[in-house]
């Protein structure tokens, strides 16, 4: 995988695969701009460098591809510098203005998404995208588990480099799976197991501890028939690939219980076992702080993901935030932490010091770590050392142009 420092980009156009899928709020406005500020060290990088930008990315809200403008007006704030922000990505309208644009001049392309030919990975679509550049940059780690058409298919083309945040994920998170310092300790928690459980699998023969809170720890408690009045879903197979003996697996001793059917006014903390059928797990208890504490104490290399408790809320935020605080006091330890929730609860209670290094991953992050294939990685390793100007094929029309919302 080639990275900024191999290639030569002055005067080039470079096409930029960038993750600005940001939060946004009811009025359209970025309520989150973590990714966006994870991409400027390349993009500054890149100009200092003399090459002209066209940055690309997808972003959606509730689902459906949602315009870059915000995006583009977020940029100039944080660059203090003019964003050329064009109504398409692909197009002979769009190929003919980015071929005018100077060095240092930056460009950003309206949302890949509003063509279906990006999730399907089109290779007439990526080929009129790579006719556009003269080298293509992948700084979008967080959306490389997917083969779409940006991520896969663009870098065939162009000879192709790997963006300072994507070099930067890959090497913290191969750090914490293949070179971990002893004790290695993770922290997870969440909601959905199905997401986690290979991630799971394969960080626990490196781990010494694994600590699970939240939904995730309440499922392997009611697994392993330690809930009261439960018994284990015969259909639930994400356990599969995990060893639920392990003594590394260390789950609440006591939480916040509130009922099931959320009645108005009840709570209360309980061990485990007088936990009743009707209740639920909404944190960890102070029992269970305690224990965690005490392994986290001791850690010279964290992972973090997942809240261990429904954070948002103040009566079940203690257990999130004492794990985060007993985080922060490992002063020794390597720490990592990603995930869209776990950022969320880190940012809440202005944590971000805490750690190494924060991975603007999600799903890509569990991927990467339950060491699957990496379609971002091997399209960058497999790209040619010197591209040539890809013709579409002449039978295939532009694709049109989806309304955005």
């Amino acid at each position: 995988m080639k990275t900024l420092k191999d290639g030569e980009f002055k005067n080039k156009i470079v096409l930029v695969r960038c993750d600005f899928n940001v939060a946004l709020d009811d009025l359209g406005k970025i309520s989150d701009d973590f990714r966006i500020l994870k991409a400027l060290p390349t993009i500054k990088s890149l100009i200092g460098k003399g090459a002209i930008l066209v940055l690309m990315s997808h972003m959606e809200k509730n689902g459906q591809p949602t315009s870059l403008k915000a995006v583009s007006k977020r940029l100039e704030r944080m660059l203090l510098r003019r964003i050329i922000f064009l109504s398409d990505c692909v197009g002979e309208n769009i190929n003919a203005r980015i071929k005018t644009a100077k060095p240092g001049q930056i460009i950003l392309m309206e949302n890949l998404r509003f063509h279906a030919e990006e999730k399907s990975n089109d290779v007439n679509f990526a080929k009129q995208i790579a006719r556009m550049g003269d080298c293509y940059v992948n700084e979008a780690f967080s959306a490389s588990h997917r083969r779409h058409a940006s991520i896969v298919s663009v870098p065939k083309y162009l000879p192709s480099y790997a963006g300072l945040l994507f070099e930067d994920e890959v090497a913290n998170l191969s750090r914490i799976i293949k070179a971990p310092g002893h004790p290695f300790v993770v922290i997870i928690g969440g909601a959905k197991i199905e997401t986690k459980s290979k991630m799971i699998a394969n960080i626990a023969p490196v781990a010494d501890h694994i600590l699970v809170g939240s939904k995730i720890g309440e499922k392997i408690l009611e697994q392993k028939n330690q809930l009261m009045g439960r018994r284990p879903d015969p259909a639930e197979s994400s356990f599969n690939a995990i060893d639920l003996t392990s003594s590394k697996i260390h789950l609440p001793i006591d939480g916040m219980l509130v009922l099931k059917s959320h009645s108005e006014g009840y709570l209360r903390t309980a061990a485990i076992g007088n936990m009743r059928t009707e209740e639920d797990i909404y944190d960890i208890g102070p029992e269970t702080i305690k224990f965690f504490s005490g392994i986290i104490r001791d850690a010279k290399t964290i992972f973090f993901n997942g809240p261990v408790g429904l954070f948002e809320k103040p009566e079940f935020a203690k257990g999130t935030k004492a794990i985060l605080e007993a985080i922060s006091r490992a002063h020794g330890a390597y720490r990592v932490a990603g995930g869209g929730e776990t950022l969320e609860a880190i940012h809440k209670f202005k944590a971000q010091d805490c750690f190494n290094f924060l991975s603007t991953g999600g799903g890509a992050m569990l991927e990467f770590l339950a060491g699957d294939k990496f379609p971002g990685i091997e399209a960058l390793d497999n790209a040619p050392n010197a591209g040539g100007i890809p013709t579409p094929d002449s039978n295939v029309p532009l694709p049109p142009k989806r309304t955005s919302n």
